[in-house]
């Protein structure tokens, strides 16, 4: 077993449905995995029902596949997804086996993402919530306008990443490119390696205590394998300065 097939644990269970994208239009597709969730009662968070498994097959890197989808199941990809697929879903769990293209998981409202490969550019631009994992590598701008969520990527990042983030936690194991972060929002990224850059105005700091202990139940969740301690936060200088004036009682000016 490699090292990436590791990361994320192997689903033994047996589908309880198989479902192929030849087969359906994207419509008619949302249609029938709202249809096997509401046949198994699975409509409310607070259920304690098991999600429904769907195996979802034919998966060969088309464009704007299972997007939408916004019903209370598990759905498990064999094969890869191309550009702008998972994009404004919400409250289903969904794992790739493959690659994702451009775009992937656009405007996420809720629920959970993992892909076991590579994406391409603007993954998990505009979150709104839920959990977007990664265990490849992805290219530019992850989580560009990023609102709130939990974004992974175990491998490297591009450049931009984190370009309008307003809010909410990225977590890059691996190195970054140029112009890593985004000094006007309270969004807060994590990075294992090194950056070619920091945007202007972000500093990185070490973590605190706090934010170690943070971010090790984050890794846990995501079945990330790695050590909090290793991880330095990237944040705005002002924040940063807010942080030492608290801890010293007085302001740090910039004499910039």
């Amino acid at each position: 077993m490699s090292s990436r097939e590791g990361a994320m644990k192997a689903d033994p269970a047996v589908a309880d449905f198989v479902l192929s994208l030849d087969d359906f239009t994207d419509r008619s597709l949302r249609t029938r995995i709202a249809g096997i969730a509401l046949s198994r009662g699975n409509l409310d968070a607070a259920d304690d029902k098991p999600l429904p498994l769907i195996r979802i097959e034919g998966a060969r890197g088309q464009a704007h596949a299972l997007m939408a989808i916004r019903s209370r199941v598990r759905l498990r990809v064999t094969g890869s997804v191309g550009d702008y697929s998972l994009s404004h879903g919400s409250r289903c769990e969904i794992r790739v086996d493959g690659s994702g293209g451009h775009g992937i998981a656009e405007c996420l409202e809720g629920g959970a993402i993992g892909i076991l490969g590579d994406v391409g550019h603007g993954v998990g631009v505009g979150m709104r919530s839920g959990t977007l994992a990664v265990y490849g590598h992805a290219g530019d701008r992850v989580g560009a306008a990023m609102m709130a969520g939990e974004l992974f990527v175990r491998g490297n990042v591009g450049a931009d990443c984190g370009v309008g983030m307003r809010g909410g936690t990225m977590v890059v194991g691996g190195d970054a490119g140029p112009r890593l972060g985004e000094p006007r929002g309270t969004g807060m990224i994590f990075l294992r390696g090194r950056a070619e850059s920091l945007a202007e105005g972000m500093v990185e700091v070490p973590l605190r205590k706090r934010d170690e202990l943070r971010l090790g139940v984050l890794l846990i969740n995501a079945e990330i394998r790695g050590l909090a301690k290793d991880f330095r936060r990237v944040i705005s200088e002002t924040a940063w300065r807010q942080e030492e004036s608290k801890v010293t009682g007085e302001m740090r000016p910039n004499w910039r």
